[in-house]
């Protein structure tokens, strides 16, 4: 496996992937081109075994500022899950954010997202906060949550 940056010839595996593992609340094709033309960084795990092309098996969206930054999107396939795709994206996400000079990093997390949840806790992440409804196709509420670097 090996992580790179995430370009827009990707973007129609990763709309793909986002469909698979977010259902009615996932980002389109657009939104993430979107995301990219806005300058943020997002980066893919390119699973490198077998014969054909790379195969994307994750990915992240870090958005950076001056004082902070958030994880805009983090997803792994369910097929590549419990192989530490998850744990490589946020140590990168955060050694960007680290690198950036950013104090404090932010993500929403939807509440029902427990295995997500214990990630974040894991790297340090706490809550500060509840977004009511926050996923407007499902209703559902996201944690946010903070980690200070």
């Amino acid at each position: 496996m090996r992580t790179d940056r995430l370009r827009w010839w990707h973007l129609p595996a990763v709309a793909e992937m986002e469909r698979a593992i977010f259902g009615p609340e996932a980002w389109s094709e657009g939104l993430l081109w979107t995301e990219l033309a806005a300058g943020h960084d997002y980066r893919a795990v390119f699973d490198c075994a077998g014969d054909g092309p790379d195969r994307i098996v994750g990915y992240a969206g870090v958005a950076l500022n001056d004082h902070e930054a958030w994880i805009n999107n983090i997803a792994v396939d369910p097929a590549a899950r419990r192989r530490g795709v998850g744990t490589r994206l946020m140590e990168d996400a955060i050694a960007r954010a680290r690198a950036s000079g950013v104090k404090s990093v932010f993500l929403e997390v939807a509440v029902d997202n427990g295995a997500a949840q214990r990630l974040y806790d894991n790297f340090g992440f706490y809550g500060i906060g509840l977004r009511k409804n926050y996923y407007q196709t499902t209703g559902t509420d996201a944690a946010v949550m903070r980690m200070d670097l």
